[in-house]
């Protein structure tokens, strides 16, 4: 049995998640460990990492901030609540850091703890996408990362290639989640479902939920289901943003009506995301729309990704279509997204792609969540040795 450096000679994992896409990453490591070694967790989590025991120290809901601009506004908060964080994983000692995803808030968590505490190993769970922009941020990232842990299988080189942390590519945890919720792709159903996926942040859905209700009234055929999944904590921004579209939609909260409407889905218009990857898995072709504030659209020339959709990037090339920022209109995503609710061209050539990211994510042997709990416990336990010696 692991053994941490505390009185109850459990093994204690700090854990760091700061948006919807992290906890649910997070919860199936946790339970990874769980199954493995008596694990006590301390950090910040959502409700996911909550049912697998974390107490978080602060709602999570208070970080899941996008874009520069609602990040400066909201500025006193964040740095309030990264330096609670800090000092909360730093007086609890454990015997690693887990931090997942969401760089400007989890890395600024990881470089004081670093600070404070030199000895303690820090593991970053979905590194940022050094490969896409901000390339220097990968050998920054050495002094206060000691492992990385990619889901996307091109990482690990590019990372070594910028002279980053030692980066393992373990698979990403959404293949297995689904694995046993996959439908065959098929030929739209009547009645067809229209899935709307606004994003899992306020900001994102405040910027495009009037959008998507005008090209959801474009598009809209008699007898069609409109269904929006909505994130647990923004249900009631989503219902008060919804009750002003002209087509009214059925609005599902929690995971098991999520993968309900999934699996009757005909075709979705999402926001970027982790949510793309799912869709896709889910067997669902989608047309994505994300739209971006002024400061983040002065620095897309420095972007070097071919997509922002993750689908698109497992994939190697744009099977689906999307538009960002100024291309993000009604009349480009209604052209896109009314084809996929027929059996059109269109529809066939996208599950084509969606049936090789399939293949892709199947073939991988090892479970992500186990592969993940096992650089864990050797991070822990290397550490520890490293101490006794």
């Amino acid at each position: 049995m692991m053994t941490g450096g505390n009185p109850s000679q459990t093994l204690c994992v700090g854990i760091i998640a700061g948006e919807e896409s992290g906890d649910v990453l997070a919860a199936h490591l946790m339970q990874a460990l769980n199954r493995r070694t008596p694990t006590r967790f301390v950090g910040v989590g959502g409700h996911r990492m909550e049912e697998q025991g974390l107490k978080s120290f602060f709602p999570m809901s208070d970080i899941a901030i996008n874009g520069g601009i609602a990040i400066a506004r909201n500025l006193p908060m964040l740095l309030k609540r990264i330096a609670q964080a800090a000092d909360g994983i730093v007086t609890a000692a454990p015997d690693v850091l887990v931090i997942v995803d969401s760089p400007e808030f989890t890395h600024r968590v990881a470089r004081k703890v670093r600070k404070a505490r030199p000895g303690m190993p820090i593991i970053n769970y979905v590194p940022p996408t050094v490969w896409a922009w901000r390339q220097g941020r990968a050998r920054a990232m050495r002094a206060y990362v000691d492992r990385s842990m990619a889901v996307l299988p091109f990482e690990p080189a590019e990372h070594l290639r910028l002279g980053g942390p030692p980066c393992d590519y373990i698979g990403h945890p959404v293949s297995e989640i689904i694995q046993a919720k996959m439908r065959a792709p098929e030929a739209p159903a009547d009645p067809q479902v229209l899935l709307v996926l606004p994003g899992s942040r306020r900001t994102e859905i405040e910027r495009l939920m009037a959008l998507f209700g005008e090209v959801v009234a474009r598009i809209h055929r008699p007898g069609m289901r409109v269904i929006i999944p909505a994130v647990r904590h923004l249900e009631t921004l989503i219902a008060e943003k919804a009750g002003l579209w002209p087509v009214t939609p059925e609005i599902v909260v929690g995971e098991a009506a999520k993968w309900q409407a999934f699996s009757e889905g005909t075709a979705a218009l999402a926001a970027s995301g982790t949510v793309t990857l799912e869709l896709a898995l889910m067997g669902v072709p989608q047309v994505v729309g994300y739209r971006i504030e002024w400061l983040a659209a002065a620095l897309m020339p420095f972007f070097r990704a071919h997509s922002i959709a993750m689908a698109n990037l497992v994939h190697g090339s744009r099977i689906v279509p999307e538009f960002l920022h100024k291309e993000c209109t009604v009349d480009n995503l209604a052209a896109a997204l009314d084809p996929l609710l027929s059996d059109t061209k269109e529809r066939r050539r996208q599950l084509e792609g969606i049936a090789a990211i399939r293949k892709q994510m199947e073939d991988e042997a090892a479970s992500p969540a186990d592969h993940a709990a096992d650089i864990v416990l050797e991070t822990a336990e290397l550490s520890k040795s490293t101490l006794r010696q």
